[in-house]
């Protein structure tokens, strides 16, 4: 099944369909404010700008599930990360992505691609690659730098 049959939220509570991401390549990834990892905002940025025009798109979801690393509101979240690495992809609602409250979309993609410890996320800046078609190619640890996913991008962009 493809991703492209989710709606998401945005921080405003309207809903975005992923249907509007056909086409493209998305790398859907759970992110944090202050997490060890949060210093890969610059690298996805950097992902994000070189391959944008080229039909690439990352959707970030805040998250607050592992160790309390997402405590601000909408507001904050899109402050800090346009203030701290420029970040011009699209955030969207703060979302659970594990247990019984997980956003449908997460629940999609952890049956898809699973980790080292099953289906379960492990902790902040899990990455997962979808092709145009809506499907999961690739799951990536939170320790994947941005740049080491590089190389995958560009083929699915040919």
């Amino acid at each position: 099944m493809s991703v492209h049959v989710y709606s998401v939220s945005l921080p405003d509570g309207a809903e975005q369909k992923l249907a509007d991401y056909a086409g493209k390549t998305v790398l859907i990834v759970n992110v944090a404010s202050k997490c060890g990892f949060t210093p890969q905002y610059a690298g996805l940025e950097e992902l994000y700008r070189k391959y944008k025009d080229r039909g690439f798109e990352i959707l970030a979801f805040p998250c607050n599930q592992f160790g309390g690393q997402e405590p601000g509101d909408a507001d904050e979240i899109a402050n800090f990360c346009t203030l701290t690495y420029d970040v011009s992809f699209p955030l969207f609602a703060k979302i659970d992505v594990n247990g019984p409250n997980a956003d449908p979309l997460y629940q999609h993609l952890r049956a898809q691609k699973r980790g080292l410890v099953g289906d379960s996320i492990k902790w902040n800046f899990t990455k997962f690659l979808v092709n145009a078609n809506g499907e999961v190619v690739k799951r990536y640890a939170p320790t994947t730098k941005p740049y080491q996913i590089e190389k995958d991008i560009a083929a699915l962009l040919g």
